[in-house]
């Protein structure tokens, strides 16, 4: 690689020979492909380099088989330059110039250059071509997404120092943040998000930008604010991104919840607030994955106690407490993740493990009988191992004596639930009769009955365990006999 096209910021060029010299290492991997695509682009008379998330992983030593490109060339002419040499071609980004390829198990995505204007009503982009590299890098959200290595040459280019900005790991804009801001809001967002992912710090210009500009959020769709949310979330640091989003006020705009929890005190009179301690459970969250994000956990850390505001209360002794919080955190998160246009799945499962965090309070006092278990395990069903997660990540309190108490009633929970599945199968509880049996033993047709008979027995199933065929018979029959379904006699 030669040296950097433009790099006016670098101060050490053996620090720039270095990054240049890893990304050129990251970049041979995928070279036979990138480096072809390049000079087919030349020989038909365009450029192509390689850019934004694409270089800075590469210096980062953590290029993936995404790659990003931006070319002179325009839509239709790429599409004629990589016709008969991409393995599948997909356009559903050539409204905004996007063409997409695969090649080699590679994904390659190739964009006109762009001078983009905003709407300044929606902040949506209205795509216009621009007509040179330098151009498209000053429109681009970061510095650290605003290098670029062409191709086939390998030459650097970096007019906005992004790459010292790498190397001190901090995000700053191309140009003035008032500026990027209010050409797209979402990137505010954006900030918090690679603040998460790189573990990176926002510079001050930024932050102050991001805190004076929050309102400016409300223009973005409730689906780019997700995606991006979603992406933060599963940040290698998400704290640090969702304290960003709650000290610039940005949480204010789409997830108010998390702000409200700063007015409380929990329900210990510990010292610190609810806020504090649902960083600690998502964190706590975080560290029992154990095969990447799991989104679904740590958005119901995120959200299990945005029911403490609404129900707080505060008894003679001057005890705080929230009863009833994850009922009403559960309707609170649903009505959120709606907002946010989560899909429906996605949003069962955490309004559902909300609902259950504090389910297993007061098992380590004895008063759990088996029926409360197999209920425990029966109502949480799949989720039942995020649910053991969150409520070991709920415990935050610094009295060591009391965390390693409760670790402790919980270890028993798990043995006690683990021995009663392995003599009922837990995972499956059905009523000890089925439909058929129900209609045959009753006399009655399908219908609404038969439904009531089978909710009885599965009832019935939860509190006293398996029964035997004859038991549960004459239990259906005398179940069939007070609701007037057959004859007293």
């Amino acid at each position: 690689m030669s040296e950097a096209a433009s790099a006016p910021h670098a101060a050490d060029r053996r620090e720039l020979t270095a990054a240049q010299r890893n990304a050129v290492a990251e970049l041979l991997r995928v070279s036979p492909v990138a480096d072809e695509l390049g000079r087919r682009f030349a020989r038909a008379g365009h450029e192509l380099h390689l850019v934004g998330g694409s270089v800075r992983d590469a210096l980062l030593g953590r290029l993936g088989e995404d790659l990003d490109f931006c070319t002179d060339a325009h839509p239709d002419q790429t599409l004629r330059i990589i016709k008969g040499w991409a393995e599948s071609i997909w356009e559903t980004g050539r409204e905004f110039g996007t063409i997409g390829l695969q090649r080699d198990g590679l994904r390659l995505e190739i964009t006109t250059f762009r001078a983009e204007a905003y709407d300044q009503v929606s902040r949506n982009p209205i795509v216009e071509y621009g007509t040179s590299l330098t151009e498209d890098l000053r429109r681009r959200d970061f510095t650290i997404n605003a290098m670029a290595v062409s191709l086939p040459d390998h030459r650097f280019t970096d007019p906005h120092g992004g790459l010292d900005d790498l190397a001190a790991k901090v995000i700053r804009t191309p140009g003035t943040p008032r500026e990027s801001f209010g050409d797209d809001p979402l990137r505010m967002l954006r900030a918090a998000r690679f603040a998460a992912q790189l573990r990176f710090a926002v510079h001050p210009e930024v932050h102050e930008a991001m805190a004076r500009m929050a309102a400016d959020l409300d223009r973005i769709t409730a689906e780019r604010i997700r995606d991006e949310f979603t992406k933060l979330l599963c940040g290698a640091d998400p704290i640090t991104g969702l304290r960003l989003l709650v000290d610039t006020g940005l949480a204010e705009r789409f997830l108010p919840e998390l702000t409200g929890l700063k007015l409380e005190i929990d329900e210990h009179a510990q010292h610190k607030d609810v806020y504090e301690h649902t960083l600690t459970v998502v964190s706590n969250a975080v560290s029992y994955e154990t095969d990447g994000c799991d989104f679904v956990l740590r958005m119901a850390a995120l959200m299990h106690d945005v029911g403490k505001p609404a129900t707080k209360s505060v008894g003679p002794d001057g005890r705080v407490s929230f009863h009833h919080h994850e009922v009403v955190g559960a309707r609170l998160t649903k009505a959120r993740m709606k907002a946010l246009r989560y899909p429906k799945d996605v949003t069962a499962q955490v309004v559902a493990l909300v609902a259950l965090h504090l389910r297993f309070y007061g098992y380590g006092r004895g008063e759990w009988t088996d029926s409360a278990v197999r209920r425990y395990v029966t109502d949480a069903g799949d989720l039942l191992p995020r649910l053991h997660k969150l409520t070991r990540s709920d415990c935050t309190t610094r009295n060591r004596r009391k965390a390693a108490q409760l670790a402790a009633d919980y270890d028993a929970l798990e043995e006690r639930i683990a021995r009663i599945a392995a003599e009922e199968d837990l995972a499956r509880v059905r009523p000890d009769l089925d439909g058929n049996a129900i209609m045959e033993l009753l006399g009655v047709p399908p219908g609404p009955v038969v439904g009531r008979a089978w909710q009885y027995l599965k009832e019935l199933r939860l509190e006293r365990g398996p029964l035997e065929r004859d038991e549960a018979e004459a239990e259906l029959l005398r179940w069939a006999r007070e609701q007037g379904v057959i004859d007293q006699s």
